[in-house]
């Protein structure tokens, strides 16, 4: 039984992130070793339409938080999923068991990104937000902080590391919720 009273049979997971830290990656490579469903917003929010319009500015999109909540709800109430968004502030803390915020050193996420095509307040924003841990406070003040769980992916050894943490973490779920 999940912490909050629900009967999922699976757990659910959040793992978010800074751009370029690995999110995906990390999720495609859990998806693989658990077969939990892998659900990138940014992908379900352009594939379903569930934002508000283009942020030139950004180059992304502004996502319509209502509207991909409402879509996720009935998915997240079966459990068995794992959540892929560089934000977290917005999903109700009843649907997750876990959250991993995944965490890389300035000068590897700095290269990352700038591989991405990222420039300007783009990139400078992104690499302020990892270097004042703004991701690991919103989860920390999102979501009980016996379940957010930072973990370092600066490389393939960390992220298999950590692939296998969260594997040993799943398999021994609800236990240790």
């Amino acid at each position: 039984m999940a912490p909050d009273g629900n009967k999922r049979q699976r757990p659910n997971i959040l793992v978010t992130g800074t751009p370029g830290t690995g999110k995906t990656t990390t999720c495609s490579a859990l998806v693989e070793a658990t077969q939990l469903r892998h659900i990138n917003i940014g992908d379900l929010v352009r594939e379903k339409n569930l934002h508000d319009g283009w942020d030139d500015n950004l180059q992304c999109h502004i996502i319509n938080e209502d509207l991909v909540c409402d879509e996720l709800e009935d998915v997240m109430e079966q459990g068995g999923n794992i959540v892929d968004y560089h934000g977290c502030d917005f999903f109700p803390e009843r649907w997750f068991d876990l959250v991993v915020v995944l965490q890389t050193d300035n000068s590897v996420l700095y290269d990352r990104l700038s591989k991405r095509g990222y420039e300007g307040s783009k990139l400078s924003n992104n690499i302020e937000c990892e270097i004042f841990q703004v991701l690991l406070e919103e989860a920390k003040e999102s979501y009980r902080e016996d379940i957010v769980k930072a973990l370092k992916s600066d490389n393939i050894d960390d992220i298999t590391r950590n692939v296998a943490t969260i594997t040993d973490w799943i398999r021994s779920w609800p236990q240790t919720s």
